[in-house]
């Protein structure tokens, strides 16, 4: 019975642990954004003060990625330029992607200077409320979804290695191009959900 009662408070110990740092996903659902249904919209300005309703893309390929640029999950995608490689070759594909900012300090003047700084050139929106973080239920930075014609079809995390050294992108496998290429080319998504990783979301 001691070493039962050792080993649950191990592991009770660990979960509190990477759950604070957020680099344990959930599973869960505490939001209305499921894999397999109708993406729950939205409307949020960008940086530049610019209304971006998710509907109004209609029949397009969507990524939503969820960002704070101090977070150093998030870091290690953009410091070699890699996330916007990522977004510019699937932009050319006609992709739309948008980075949701559900940090509850942050606002469009911050996200405005960090898009100038890290040479975004697609909208970062705003969510300072966390209302669209809480709707799908983004628990990390970068929590990624794909949506197609509307549906959710993937969501988790942007790739395989749980790190913040950017060499690792190299080595990993990108579930985000896994998704994509599997959609553009009329497929189903082969693997829709994973855990996510990265800092937890810093909501108001």
């Amino acid at each position: 019975m001691k070493v039962r009662s050792t080993i649950a408070f191990a592991v009770a110990l660990t979960a509190a642990v990477l759950v604070g740092y957020g680099v344990a996903g959930d599973k869960h659902d505490h939001g209305s954004a499921a894999v397999g249904s109708v993406a729950p919209d939205f409307e949020l300005k960008d940086q530049n003060g610019n209304p971006v309703k998710l509907s109004s893309y209609g029949n397009n390929v969507v990524v939503l990625e969820w960002f704070n640029n101090e977070c150093p999950f998030v870091k290690k995608q953009y410091k070699n330029g890699d996330m916007n490689k990522l977004a510019t070759k699937y932009k050319d594909q006609g992709v739309i992607w948008l980075a949701v900012d559900s940090t509850g300090t942050h606002n469009a003047d911050h996200n405005k200077q960090v898009a100038g700084e890290w040479s975004i050139d697609r909208p970062i929106l705003n969510d300072p409320a966390g209302e669209v973080g809480h709707l799908y239920d983004a628990k990390t930075t970068p929590h990624m979804y794909v949506i197609n014609k509307g549906t959710l079809v993937y969501k988790g995390a942007i790739d395989s290695i749980v790190s913040t050294d950017s060499e690792d992108i190299a080595k990993a496998e990108n579930y985000v191009a896994k998704a994509l290429d599997e959609v553009l080319a009329g497929k189903p998504v082969s693997t829709p959900e994973t855990k996510s990783y990265g800092c937890s979301v810093k909501y108001k």
